[in-house]
């Protein structure tokens, strides 16, 4: 009896052991087909909230403006195609600006003078509005104009 019983026992392990494995080796086997997905929604997830906080900072800048140059509607600061309009009522430019922004490269002309009139409006040298066009500093400049004395 011994006998048979190390035989099955030898044999029934060697036809269980690939129905362990096998599933065990797909279980446990990295998939790397999904990885170029993961990290684009890893980097797309990142660069929304980058520009969520510009957003936000870039609105709080404009309303904190329009609070000290006592320009009505401050809100519109937070509301996208308003923004602009708050814009040029702080800069004193005439609404009908807002269509020189749709033009190509003529908007970047008509966003350095409007951020020059900010920039009087406050009390600040004009020149702080062509700053705008130089990459980093057009981060620092709303902050500027809205928070230093």
């Amino acid at each position: 009896m011994k006998a048979n019983t190390n035989v099955f026992s030898r044999i029934g392990w060697l036809m269980v052991l690939p129905v362990v494995l096998i599933p065990a080796r797909l279980a446990f086997a990295q998939d790397n087909s999904r990885l170029p997905t993961a990290l684009m929604g890893g980097f797309f997830l990142i660069f929304c909230i980058i520009l969520l906080v510009a957003y936000v900072y870039h609105a709080l800048a404009l309303q904190t403006i329009a609070q000290k140059t006592n320009t009505e509607n401050p809100w519109f600061a937070w509301v996208p195609i308003l923004n602009i309009i708050l814009m040029l009522n702080v800069a004193k430019k005439p609404i009908w600006w807002i269509v020189l922004f749709l033009i190509p490269l003529v908007n970047i002309v008509i966003y350095v003078l409007l951020w020059m009139g900010i920039a009087e409006a406050r009390n600040k040298p004009n020149w702080w509005g062509i700053l705008t066009i130089v990459p980093v500093v057009n981060i620092i400049v709303p902050g500027y104009l809205a928070w230093a004395d």
